[in-house]
């Protein structure tokens, strides 16, 4: 009887993941270490760390506008929002990296479960079949500017 697990992502599950992402519109490449996702114009990624990332969840949850979320391994809180619309969402873009947010778009890899990374693999923290959809962008720029509004005013009554 097998007491240990394989620490690699088995071929057979490797095509699945691939098929699945497919049949949803995805563009996906494999590397050597798993799958990544090709952005476009229909499909980006927003990546938010730290704090933020506990603050942008709490904030699509409440609002019911949670997506699909790929969780990274490390010592900080990691994760990536895939996302819609940035066609039209320039300002929107431009807002959420002056805040920090990593945007992924115009043919920039994301990494997509079951990828092994360096600290680990990623994996769904809210996984597509779990998300009723994928959220515009400006979803996540909401998010974040909620986030960092709430931030502004808890320094400020800290300060009076």
């Amino acid at each position: 009887m097998r007491t240990t697990f394989p620490t690699s992502v088995s071929a057979a599950a490797m095509t699945a993941a691939a098929q699945d992402y497919t049949q949803r519109g995805w563009t996906v490449a494999e590397t050597a270490n798993g799958l990544c996702l090709i952005t476009d114009d229909d499909l980006a990624a927003i990546e938010v760390s730290g704090e933020l990332a506990g603050e942008v969840r709490r904030f699509l949850r409440a609002n019911n506008l949670s997506g699909p979320v790929i969780e990274l391994p490390g010592t900080e809180r990691r994760e990536i929002h895939l996302v819609t619309g940035v066609r039209k969402a320039a300002m929107a873009l431009e807002a959420l990296s002056a805040a920090g947010a990593i945007v992924y778009t115009d043919g920039a890899g994301v990494p997509l479960p079951p990828t092994t990374l360096s600290a680990g693999s990623a994996c769904w923290s809210v996984s597509p079949a779990e998300a009723r959809w994928v959220p515009p962008v400006v979803a996540i720029g909401a998010a974040v500017r909620a986030a960092t509004a709430r931030k502004g005013s808890q320094l400020t009554s800290l300060a009076c």
